[in-house]
């Protein structure tokens, strides 16, 4: 996926699994919710040293209650193991049936430009608006993707030199400033609601 080498998860294998496959990097993305980002992106890597494989035609043809059972497995991959199980299966199925199991073709079939890319992303089971446009910066910023007006598209999220999401963590330093900064519109958030 344009040679690059993403350090999110503080583990090499995982790692190396996102920067190679780019259903790998869909899943993370598609798991990073109330669990921490390094453990969001680490579960494809366990899902694949469980099932075997990582291809999106063999998880969509997977026995739904022995995949939940992979995600229960200790290390558990997701706190919530059946309903994120369930997820990635309903993305898996959508990457094999609309996009031929290529999950790299969703940003670069037919040379597309940041919106449509956002919009892609956005038709993904699991994919709402803020998560297309934190990946379509992740894509941007550290994929290589060259798509016109992707940083527009991604928002905030793809603004130079910000620290928001999992797009702008680069090494251990940078996880940091990203958990501090997540951490800081939670409570702003919380503060709003009164």
């Amino acid at each position: 996926m344009g040679g690059m080498e993403l350090r999110i998860t503080g583990d090499p294998v995982a790692d190396k699994l996102l920067s190679d496959d780019a259903f790998a990097l869909l899943v993370g993305m598609l798991l990073d919710q109330q669990v921490t980002m390094e453990s969001a992106f680490a579960g494809p890597a366990k899902i694949r040293s469980r099932v075997g494989s990582l291809d999106p035609a063999v998880i969509a043809n997977f026995d739904p209650a022995g995949f939940a059972e992979v995600f229960k497995e200790t290390p558990a991959v997701h706190r919530f193991p059946g309903s994120m199980a369930g997820r990635v299966q309903d993305l898996a199925r959508t990457v094999y049936s609309e996009w031929d199991g290529d999950a790299f073709a969703i940003w670069s079939k037919d040379d597309p430009d940041g919106p449509e890319v956002l919009r892609r992303l956005k038709a993904l089971p699991g994919f709402g608006d803020q998560k297309a446009k934190i990946f379509l910066a992740l894509l941007g910023k550290q994929c290589g993707l060259q798509a016109e007006g992707w940083r527009e598209a991604a928002g905030h999220y793809g603004e130079e030199g910000s620290y928001l999401s999992v797009a702008d963590i680069v090494d251990p330093e940078s996880l940091v400033k990203v958990r501090a900064s997540k951490q800081a519109a939670k409570a702003a958030a919380k503060a709003a609601k009164g």
